[in-house]
């Protein structure tokens, strides 16, 4: 059995639902440190006429020192969620898929989440049902477990019973293969080319979230993926 785990970032790229197609479950690290500065847990990339769209969630960070991720509050003053709407429409009214899809996105972005993980969640469960991918997922929190590094990676798959934990080469250096073999469990290397897939809007952008694919190629997503 192949175990899968990525922190629930906002809108992934296509690298997070390749794991996904790979894995029989994905855990969802959403009781380790939110990152500092800037990162893809409240933000990612679309795509305008002009280039890269950004998509930013704001949050409440100043003076909460250290917070898991699955503590971070979604700050509501800004209008954001009617901005990202607009963005989306704006530049995709004219994808191929954009009404078969943008209506449930539209649905997840009314439904007022507090906090930013339990919305970023939402959406990946849409997007994987959207993709059809059948990975079984799970939230570390719920599952009981705390750690980092090796160690955690190591218990959340003895708690689901996986063998085979499916991780990229950038991860690599920071586990000790020699726990993982001591336990049983084998390190699975999975190298993705980011896909080329119709776009609109001139010159291909590389690594955008996977909502741009979506939109743009339906239903032949998960065959892209699975050529990456």
């Amino acid at each position: 059995m192949i175990l899968a785990t990525h922190q629930p970032i906002f809108l992934p790229w296509q690298g997070f639902f390749f794991k996904a197609a790979h894995a029989d479950y994905m855990v969802l690290l959403d009781d380790v440190q939110y990152p500092r500065g800037k990162s893809w847990m409240n933000r990612n990339r679309l795509k305008n006429k002009t280039g890269t769209l950004w998509l930013t969630v704001p949050v409440w960070k100043a003076g909460r020192g250290l917070q898991s991720i699955r503590n971070v509050e979604i700050c509501d003053e800004r209008g954001w969620r009617r901005k990202h709407l607009r963005s989306i429409q704006h530049n995709y009214a004219n994808a191929p898929y954009f009404d078969e899809y943008f209506p449930a996105i539209e649905s997840i972005y009314q439904n007022d989440h507090k906090l930013l993980a339990d919305f970023n969640i939402e959406l990946i469960r849409y997007l994987l049902k959207a993709l059809g991918l059948r990975v079984k997922l799970l939230r570390q929190s719920d599952l009981g477990i705390e750690g980092g590094g090796t160690q955690l990676l190591i218990t959340i798959c003895e708690r689901v019973g996986a063998d085979r934990l499916l991780i990229f080469p950038v991860t690599e250096k920071y586990l000790d293969r020699t726990d993982f073999d001591r336990h049983g469990i084998e390190i699975v290397t999975a190298s993705v080319q980011p896909p080329v897939y119709p776009q609109l809007w001139g010159a291909f952008i590389y690594n955008l979230s996977i909502v741009d694919m979506l939109l743009n190629c339906g239903p032949a997503c998960r065959s892209i993926l699975a050529r990456a």
